[in-house]
């Protein structure tokens, strides 16, 4: 089950799409109920797996879309859902049963994992990553694969509550290696 959020966000119909990120180049013809078909160069694989984005639309593809995948049991993704949103992002929301594939699907390994994966210009971000920090990576457009923010840390956005603990943003590159990208 799939919720759009339409917020900030203009529908636009595309029949042919180039998205060159600094992860890897797609190039897919649309049809025009939205299905992308593409096909993925081998670098695809430094993220861990194969991503596939057979099925994706072209407002998922979208540089400045965020797209979150989430068990559809979980209030603290949909309150980072609305941090997003908050702050300026278009977001679509996919409610997941098995997370653990999406994670798989986009390389995110066992010890950044958190309860929420979203992909945005071809980063992936693992947890709850604030926005900000999101913004400023699209700025710096590091060569990195994403942000994660391992856990559920309370003060975290999504995560308030009755106290705040400090916690790191991650930088993972490509072979799982990680930095601190930020602390809170």
């Amino acid at each position: 089950m799939s919720k759009m959020s339409v917020k900030g966000k203009a529908g636009l119909a595309f029949s042919t799409l180039a998205l060159v990120s600094s992860l890897f180049l797609v190039k897919a013809a649309v049809d025009t109920s939205g299905d992308v078909y593409s096909q993925m160069p081998a670098n695809q694989a430094a993220l861990g797996g194969a991503v596939s984005l057979t099925s994706r639309t072209t407002d998922e593809l979208s540089p400045s879309q965020v797209v979150v995948y989430k068990s559809p049991t979980c209030e603290c993704c949909s309150r980072w859902i609305d941090h997003l949103e908050d702050a300026g992002f278009a977001v679509t929301s996919h409610d997941v049963d098995d997370m653990m594939a999406v994670k798989t699907e986009y390389g995110v390994r066992v010890e950044y994992q958190s309860c929420h994966t979203a992909v945005v210009d071809g980063y992936f971000i693992e947890g709850h990553v604030p926005a900000d920090v999101i913004a400023r990576l699209l700025r710096e457009r590091p060569d990195i694969a994403g942000l994660a923010v391992p856990g559920m840390p309370m003060g975290s956005p999504g995560m308030e509550g009755p106290y705040a603990e400090s916690y790191d943003i991650l930088a993972l590159d490509r072979a799982g290696n990680s930095e601190v990208y930020e602390s809170r």
